[in-house]
This record gives C-alpha cells, structure tokens and sequence, in this order.
C-alpha cells in the first residue's frame, strides 16, 4: 500500500493508490512488534489519532473554493454536499489536517485534490497567512466553531479554483453560488459548525 507524506493510509483511503515517496510499499503490518522496524516519523495508528483529537489541539486547514473572473474577482463560491456518517446530507467547506512534514500549502492542495479532485488545479495564495483563524471545539457553546470530535485550530483561506471539479470519496458534489444573489444567504444558513460564519468572513476579507 503506498503512502503519502510518511503517513500509512488505512486501505481504501482516498490516497492509498498514489505514490507518496521513501515509505512506499510499507504497510501497518510492517511494523508489527517483532518485525524489526521502527515506526515511520509521524505514522500514527488509529487509536494513537483518536486518543490525540481528545487531548490536543490539531492543525487543520480550511479552503473556501472560488471561481474568479478576468479581473480576479469573486464569481461564485464554492460549497460541497458531503455525506455524514449518519447517512444525512450537509453542507461544508473544504477542510483536513495539516500531516507531519507537510507545509501549508501542501495540505491545501492535498485537500483540495481529496474533494475535488486531481485537475482542479487550485491557484494557491502568495502567502500562507490565512484571512482568518477558526478555533474548533468539540464542546457546543465554546465558541461559534463546533466539531464534536477534537479541538481544531483551523487556518483559513480563500482558494480560486481554475479546473475541472470532480467530488472525490464522500463528497457527493460541489455547487457555485453567485456572491451578489440572494440564495447565498440560503447557502450560508444551511452550513453547520460555523462554517457558514468563514464564508461570511471570506467574502468580507474578498470586498463582497
């Protein structure tokens, strides 16, 4: 099984086909007690992540995808329909942590790629610093940033997107909406966790 960025993909992950550098080929069981190997830098088990995400904050980023025109201006923002584990439909931001020896700006594409796909061909900022900062905290009422599963400090950034968009693995599709209509205050409404508050901050920092 291939690996990306020194991280041992579970099988069927949205990677586990690409190739991703000197510890391809290895898989968990490789490093099963007795083996003879140690632990490559940053692979971490399931267990190991799970018990993280209760005790650490995690670095993640967040990507509000745009459309833009001849000028560079904000056509239409980006929101996908993804499927939750209890089988319901919501509406979401492009988001995903930061992996061990991973730059910033790696783990926007990487995380772009995984819900939009390859030729999405995403036009990555000039800096990496971020129009806002979203704390995430698993408890409700924190703050107006939710995610049941761990504390996240999310990085925040607005991405045009000059491909082809290809929702990849859970992500069912990705819908345009017009900044200037009035359905994007629909939109915005229909987006939990306060993600609905990072577009409003989007298209703020954007002049919108």
């Amino acid at each position: 099984m291939p690996v990306l960025n020194d991280e041992v993909p579970d099988e069927g992950d949205y990677d586990d086909d690409r190739r991703g550098g000197e510890f391809d080929g290895i898989t968990p069981e490789d490093f099963v007690r007795g083996s003879g190997r140690d632990n490559p830098p940053g692979w971490l088990s399931s267990s190991d992540i799970d018990r993280i995400r209760r005790q650490t904050p995690i670095p993640y980023i967040e990507a509000v995808p745009v459309r833009t025109d001849d000028f560079g201006r904000v056509s239409a923002v980006g929101s996908l329909l993804r499927v939750t584990d209890d089988g319901s439909v919501t509406r979401t931001l492009i988001s995903g942590r930061i992996l061990f020896h991973e730059t910033i700006r790696e783990a926007i594409v990487r995380n772009i790629s995984k819900d939009l796909g390859e030729i999405a061909l995403p036009l990555l900022p000039q800096s990496p610093v971020p129009f806002t900062v979203a704390e995430f905290f698993p408890t409700p009422g924190v703050s107006e940033f939710y995610d049941p599963r761990q504390h996240t400090v999310a990085l925040c950034y607005v991405v045009p997107i000059a491909g082809d968009c290809k929702p990849q693995d859970e992500m069912l599709d990705v819908e345009w909406t017009d900044p200037s209509s009035a359905h994007m205050d629909d939109v915005i409404s229909q987006m939990g966790g306060g993600h609905g508050r990072i577009v409003r901050q989007a298209l703020s920092w954007a002049g919108l």
